[in-house]
């Protein structure tokens, strides 16, 4: 008896794969950022803390109302697309059925096979076919913003809590220094283990993660300091 083939492909990670890598750069850039900031203009450390955990829990529900916000309305739109494909499924088959048949023409089969391959997937399930071949909606790919909200509204606290712990760990004049540097360095590694996840490049997903958070630090430290010198 033949064992059965199973394949993993990486697009069946897409939903919370992006959810989460841009609540934790953004948990780790932001809160750094603040840190930094306000370090610059020199606060004391229980100042810098209070700014850190409120910049945390503010960035968490922030982004899990953003997400979900975002991710309903694909959903919605996805829901509106399918209720208008099954009233017109109802209303002319014949047209849906020829309207399937050309894009498995297009896609390069023959016409009469494109013909009864669209007949056996309407018959076995027309409004999944039109779903998946008409609209481009699957299983895979669908919206669902619950999960989103949930994978970035978490990614964003552990992200913020990196740079947050440095902050609690390492008070002193060096603040600014260290918060910087090692926020660079888990920028890096989310970046790289991003990048793996998704199939592409660990150095390119570090660099191109790296060089935009050094940029907000570097922005948000000058900002920090002039502000600090002008009051």
């Amino acid at each position: 008896m033949a064992r059965r083939h199973i394949e993993r492909h990486r697009l069946s990670r897409i939903g919370w794969l992006r959810a989460a890598v841009l609540g934790a750069n953004d948990g780790i850039v932001s809160t750094a950022s603040l840190v930094v900031g306000v370090a610059a203009a020199h606060a004391s450390h229980a100042s810098i803390l209070v700014t850190g955990v409120a910049g945390l829990v503010a960035g968490a529900m922030s982004m899990a109302a953003g997400e979900y916000v975002s991710v309903h309305s694909q959903a919605d739109a996805e829901t509106a697309d399918l209720s208008r494909e099954a009233a017109e499924l109802q209303h002319d088959p014949a047209a849906e059925h020829r309207e399937l048949t050309a894009i498995y023409v297009g896609r390069g089969l023959e016409h009469g096979l494109a013909e009864k391959t669209a007949a056996q997937l309407m018959a076995h399930d027309a409004l999944g076919a039109h779903a998946r071949d008409e609209l481009g909606i699957s299983e895979t790919m669908s919206a669902r913003p619950i999960q989103a909200a949930l994978a970035s509204a978490a990614s964003f606290a552990f992200g913020a809590a990196l740079p947050l712990g440095v902050t609690l760990l390492l008070p002193g004049a060096g603040l600014v220094a260290w918060v910087s540097a090692t926020s660079l360095v888990f920028l890096a590694v989310l970046g790289a283990v991003a990048a793996r996840a998704g199939g592409a490049s660990a150095p390119v997903g570090a660099w191109r993660v790296t060089f935009w958070g050094a940029l907000a630090l570097a922005i948000t430290a000058g900002v920090g300091a002039l502000v600090g010198t002008a009051v």
